[in-house]
């Protein structure tokens, strides 16, 4: 694989489209899928695509063209190897051009790959997160050869936008994380606030009691909370 990705208007394009789905706010599926199905249609020979996720070294498809992807991911998996997950642990980017040459580097992946699906030709590319290895961006040909080099190359640019994309989708849940345990603080600060003024209690005991009250009733904190904080606003409505 060259290390130039082309700059083509068609390949802006696709940028361009993918750029706005997520700065339009779209949900993780549908960026996960959006991916994949651009992949197919981009990449001259890629017949099925998936996009394979690492968590604390379990591995999930989280978006596939159709179930021959999402089963060769699932291959890998019970198998251990294949280009994929390599891609994601070792290597990097791998490309088996011929699934059906004897010399294969996945004996076990390759041998069922050609006895159960029709693909005969792969590629894994590695998709980084801050340096985390967080999955792999897959293309499948059913041709021998069917994946050529300028095949991995324009891979390549869709594979490049997927590590942005996935660190846009991340960055989107830490914010959306931040601002729960925002709001989950000021209503318990906002309850603690109502137990010191209702019962002259310091601050320490009545988060204390909200803690306790917690546990008793085995309810969150911020459910204990809120439930103060309603019961209050009620009494001084009434």
């Amino acid at each position: 694989m060259s290390s130039q990705f082309p700059a083509d208007p068609t390949t802006m394009a696709v940028f361009g489209e993918l750029s706005a789905l997520i700065y339009a706010g779209a949900d993780a599926t549908s960026i996960h899928e959006a991916v994949v199905k651009t992949a197919k249609s981009f990449v001259d020979g890629c017949d099925h695509a998936s996009l394979l996720l690492r968590d604390h070294d379990q591995f999930r498809t989280a978006a596939s063209t159709d179930e021959i992807a999402r089963r060769i991911d699932q291959i890998e998996i019970e198998v251990g190897e294949g280009p994929c997950v390599d891609a994601i642990m070792d290597e990097g980017y791998q490309h088996d051009v011929d699934l059906t040459r004897g010399n294969t580097p996945w004996p076990r992946f390759t041998q069922r790959i050609v006895a159960e699906t029709p693909v005969r030709s792969a590629i894994g590319y590695r998709l980084l997160i801050d340096g985390d290895k967080v999955g792999a961006l897959n293309l499948f040909s059913d041709r021998p050869g069917g994946l050529t080099e300028a095949s991995a190359d324009a891979g390549a640019v869709i594979a490049s936008f997927a590590s942005v994309a996935l660190m846009a989708v991340r960055a989107r849940g830490e914010a959306e994380t931040l601002r729960h345990g925002l709001e989950s603080n000021r209503e318990i600060g906002k309850a603690v606030g109502l137990l010191m003024a209702s019962h002259h209690l310091t601050g320490d005991e009545a988060f204390d009691l909200l803690r306790r009250t917690s546990q008793d009733l085995n309810m969150k904190l911020t459910h204990v909370a809120a439930q103060v904080v309603e019961g209050q606003e009620a009494q001084l409505e009434s």
